[in-house]
């Protein structure tokens, strides 16, 4: 079972869409990450359970 999940997510301030890994392994959690495009951050709460990702938003950091 992968654990790790490449995810493709929408930057809520550029909307570009680019890959994130999920780690699964430690179920549901929130997380803060920066764009790549425009580096501003990102708050995701991430609905996951080991091996399968749920849903991701993504919002306003």
């Amino acid at each position: 079972m992968n654990l790790l999940e490449d995810t493709d997510v929408q930057c809520p301030y550029c909307g570009e869409v680019f890959a994130i890994t999920v780690d699964t392994a430690q179920g549901s959690y929130a997380t803060i990450e920066d764009c790549v495009v425009c580096c501003r951050p990102i708050a995701f709460q991430i609905e996951c359970e080991p091996g399968e990702v749920h849903g991701i938003t993504a919002s306003v950091g």
